[in-house]
């Protein structure tokens, strides 16, 4: 049988259209919410858009026949999408109200910095490596660089916008957690049937969070304006099936690390696409806290690659060598 890595029997045009999807969508999704919530609010907006996307993922599962799985599973699928989507997505939806977009999404980039630091189990790998240590330093250098001096001067103009940052913060930790969480932990179902009950779970938490803070007080489905209405459908469509199944699908095809560039891209679609449809303001100087966000990134991405391929050669020689034993125990037999 022919031994090809999966990640080269891809095709490439499909390859190419999966990583402009999480490039590009994912990060003109910051715009979407942006647009979404001018007259939706917020917590409906994202339990409208998580609702409909995890019922279409579900329904998707149920015509190709698959089962629930158990209750267990369920629960633990259900417990990382609030962790992920209701905590992580919901920060950015709910702070979009009162910060530029593309600030939010230069803060959601050090997620990769917050694996480092939350993943204890990879501790000992990550804290023996200067190289790591050294990208974890650039990385966080670059965001305090953000909130200093003359950038800061729009951020904490307003105690709402100090909030606002704390609460984006708390969501990347969340997503952080949550991701972490549900690599570990054993769950049945497949791709699909596990990112619809998240999407599921996060939708009802999005609406009873709606319903409880009052925000069908001063809402009327009749305001809702069509520039709502596409950038709603856009988050479904594009920001919610497409992009989340195209990383999914990605990851089963690219190593991990590749896949993984979107967060150095993210920011830098986001901030472009800010500045041009809504006119949003990025000061030289954080820009220059992103590029040393994006180099901290790089950093940590290239030595954790280099310990996978490092991992990966050692288990490849132990099994040639459990091969060769096996061979010369069948031989003297």
């Amino acid at each position: 049988m022919n031994n090809i890595p999966v990640h080269l029997k891809a095709s490439k045009a499909m390859v190419i259209a999966a990583f402009a999807a999480i490039y590009i969508i994912w990060g003109s999704t910051y715009l979407g919410i942006l647009y979404a919530i001018k007259s939706i609010p917020p917590f409906f907006m994202a339990g409208t858009r998580f609702l409909v996307a995890g019922i279409l993922l579900l329904s998707w599962c149920a015509i190709k026949g698959e089962k629930m799985p158990n209750v267990n599973s369920i629960l633990k699928i259900s417990f990382s999408g609030l962790l992920m989507l209701f905590i992580g997505n919901g920060a950015v939806t709910w702070v979009e109200q009162y910060l530029p977009s593309g600030l939010a999404a230069i803060i959601v980039a050090t997620v990769p910095l917050w694996f480092v630091l939350i993943d204890k189990r990879e501790w000992k790998f990550y804290f023996a490596n200067k190289g790591i240590i050294i990208g974890l330093i650039i990385g966080f250098g670059g965001v305090i660089l953000l909130f200093a001096g003359d950038a800061a001067t729009n951020i904490f103009d307003s105690p709402i916008k100090i909030i606002s940052l704390f609460v984006l913060m708390a969501g990347t930790i969340g997503w952080t957690i949550g991701s972490l969480y549900a690599k570990y932990q054993k769950m049945e179902g497949s791709t699909t049937m596990k990112v619809g009950l998240q999407m599921l779970a996060a939708g009802i938490a999005f609406a009873v969070t709606g319903f409880a803070s009052g925000e069908q007080n001063n809402f009327a489905i009749s305001e809702v304006s069509k520039t709502s209405i596409i950038a709603l459908l856009y988050l479904i469509v594009f920001g919610s099936l497409i992009g989340y199944l195209a990383y999914m699908w990605l990851l089963s095809v690219r190593p991990a690390s590749l896949v993984g560039t979107y967060a150095y891209v993210n920011p830098v679609v986001a901030v472009f696409l800010g500045w041009l449809f809504v006119n949003e303001k990025i000061s030289t100087q954080q820009m220059i806290g992103l590029g040393i966000i994006i180099l901290g990134l790089l950093m940590v991405n290239f030595y954790k690659e280099k310990r996978s391929n490092i991992t990966e050669e050692t288990a490849h020689v132990h099994n040639s060598l459990e091969n060769v034993q096996v061979s010369d125990t069948t031989k003297a037999q």
